[in-house]
């Protein structure tokens, strides 16, 4: 598996053929969407929706989009933020991890996961806080599964939906 950022153009648009498999990744993962409530209507994701919601986490320089593939094909796509609004929190924070639903089950989460607090390691960072809607259990057992644990809840940020919030120390090992 390779994870590796997003492409852009030199307009820094995300080329159509990306955004047509991201599209595909956000539209095969309906049943997230209906509880994030990010787009609105889960079962009808156009590309323009996934390049505006992309667009808007490019414009901030404190964030990154990898998109992660396997044999060639797009398996999954990571908003990862180096440094999180509220000047208190020290952390980089997982934005958003969605893996391809007919792949889920076949370890890419875990795996894009594991690189992504990689590079924070690498990046000296020691830990890393994610948010998982409470309306999300399955989101919140994979989390906790791979060592991320609750340290309080609030409302998110954009949308203000009632939150977990997750954190692992990320140590020296992998």
């Amino acid at each position: 598996m390779i994870l590796a950022p997003v492409p852009l153009t030199p307009d820094h648009d995300i080329p159509a053929p990306v955004l047509t498999e991201l599209t595909a990744l956000y539209d095969a993962n309906r049943e997230f969407h209906a509880l994030s409530g990010d787009f609105p209507d889960p079962e009808d994701i156009r590309p323009e929706q996934v390049a505006a919601e992309l667009a808007g986490e490019l414009a901030n320089p404190d964030v990154e989009v990898l998109v992660a593939r396997a044999e060639g094909r797009l398996v999954g796509v990571v908003v990862t933020l180096s440094r999180h609004p509220d000047p208190a929190d020290p952390d980089p924070w997982i934005g958003l991890l969605m893996v391809d639903a007919q792949a889920q089950g076949a370890g890419y989460g875990r795996r894009i996961t594991e690189d992504v607090e990689q590079r924070f390691r690498a990046a000296g960072r020691d830990a890393v806080r994610l948010a998982v809607p409470e309306n999300n259990p399955k989101g919140l057992a994979f989390w906790t599964a791979l060592g991320y644990e609750v340290t309080g809840r609030r409302p998110d940020r954009r949308h203000g939906r009632p939150c977990a919030v997750l954190r692992k120390e990320l140590g020296t090992g992998a």
